[in-house]
Formats: structure tokens, sequence, C-alpha cells
């Protein structure tokens, strides 16, 4: 079981995206996802998020908003809970990333990507403003099987 953090940062109707496409055995080689990664001992999720943040782009997280706790359970990569956190402020220089290409990408655009099918559930979730959540997604493979969202099973797609 893996404890990581994941934010979207936010400028001018635009996510910062990370192309994930460096790693060979990276279980999100190839997605789209946001900046982020495990907490390492002793670390609050806001200090990794603050690290996560500073070491795959260069900026420097000043405002930021927990916005759930998203529970991933895969039969690839066992169970993983994830702080998820959208970032409003930042200051820094940003800096090229050593897991994959960074882009600002519009909001709207950001569904065409390639992105893990439960993410696109929490990215609506964060795009709606809605309240602080919990998200579990159970994934076969790379295909999502179930979720469910504040403890209630929903229909897949």
């Amino acid at each position: 079981m893996k404890i990581t953090t994941l934010c979207y940062m936010e400028r001018g109707g635009r996510w910062l995206m990370l192309h994930r496409t460096v790693k060979e055995n990276d279980e999100n080689r190839d997605k789209w996802i946001g900046v982020g990664g495990k907490l390492e001992e002793g670390e609050s999720p806001e200090d990794c998020l603050r690290r996560e943040v500073r070491e795959e782009t260069g900026y420097e997280p000043t405002e930021f908003r927990f916005r759930g706790l998203v529970t991933f359970v895969s039969d690839r990569w066992g169970t993983e809970y994830m702080c998820l956190y959208t970032v409003s402020g930042f200051t820094g220089k940003p800096h090229d990333c050593d897991e994959g290409a960074l882009e600002w990408v519009p909001k709207e655009r950001v569904e065409s990507l390639n992105l893990w099918e439960g993410d696109r559930i929490f990215l609506r979730l964060l795009a709606e403003d809605a309240p602080f959540f919990s998200l579990k997604l159970r994934y076969e493979g790379e295909r999502l099987a179930e979720w469910a969202l504040d403890g209630v099973p929903q229909p897949l797609a």
C-alpha cells in the first residue's frame, strides 16, 4: 500500500499536465496526469505536495486546497491512497521534468488526452467544484471495473 499526493495546478483556465513518458515500468506510462508522488518518511501530505511540485516543476505552491481522497485498487499495482489537491497560487521558475513533458493544457481540452478513466471522474468533480470527496476506483489491468463516490457505488459509463 502506498500513500501519494497529486495536484492540478491552475493558471488562466489551464491545468498543468504531465505526460509520463520516461520510466519504463511506470504504471502511468503514456498517460497524462497532474504533478505528485509518494510520501516520504515523516512527511505530511502537504509537505509531499510542496516537495513534489518543486522537484517536478520548479514551482513553489503558495495557495492550495485539499479536494479529496482517492483510493485506487488495482490487480496489477496494488492499493494506493492519494491525497488530491488543486493549486491556485505558486511562485518560482519552471524547469524540465525528468518524468515526462509538462504542458499547460486548456481545461476543455484535457478530456481529449490519454487519461485513466478514473482521472476523468475526479477531474470532473474538480471542475464542478465538488465539496471534499472520497472516491474509490477499482481497476482490472487498465480498465476501470467499478467506482464509488463517498461510499456509494456508481454506474460505469
